[in-house]
């Protein structure tokens, strides 16, 4: 099962080329991923947040432009003791054209320590309902 949201593309996100941004399409990925784990629990209070990026890539796969209404997905990838990954794929709303895909890692983490802690039970069935069952399908 896939999380989505809408982007509509602001003219501050585009380029002197008229294009996205390279750097907007980390934006919109970062939107994704918050939104994300707000439902799934990990919650929005930034003093409770336990959740660090490791890494973070993205393949521009198509042009896009200013006012584009786009949808970026986000589903799981892999689940391990502390970290998962998640995918995402950017597409125009009307056409279902692929924009871009991207990928990130995240682990959950204990800021006080500055160690990485396993997940929580409640927080890893969480993510286990969006875990894709082929990750081939992606990309990745």
């Amino acid at each position: 099962m896939a999380h989505e949201i809408p982007v509509k593309v602001r003219f501050s996100e585009t380029d002197a080329l008229g294009h996205i941004s390279n750097i907007s399409y980390f934006i919109y990925l970062e939107e994704a991923r918050t939104e994300f784990f707000a439902e799934l629990g990990f919650g929005r209070d930034i003093k409770n947040w336990k959740i660090i990026l490791a890494s973070a890539s993205c393949d521009f796969v198509s042009q896009g432009y200013y006012n584009q209404k786009l949808v970026v997905r986000t589903e799981v990838s892999k689940i391990g003791n502390s970290s998962f990954q998640v995918v995402h794929e950017i597409n125009d709303a009307e056409s279902g054209e692929l924009i871009a895909r991207g990928q990130a890692s995240g682990v959950h983490f204990n800021f006080e320590t500055q160690k990485s802690e396993p997940l929580p039970e409640a927080n890893r069935q969480q993510l286990e309902k969006h875990l894709i069952k082929e990750a081939s399908h992606h990309g990745n």
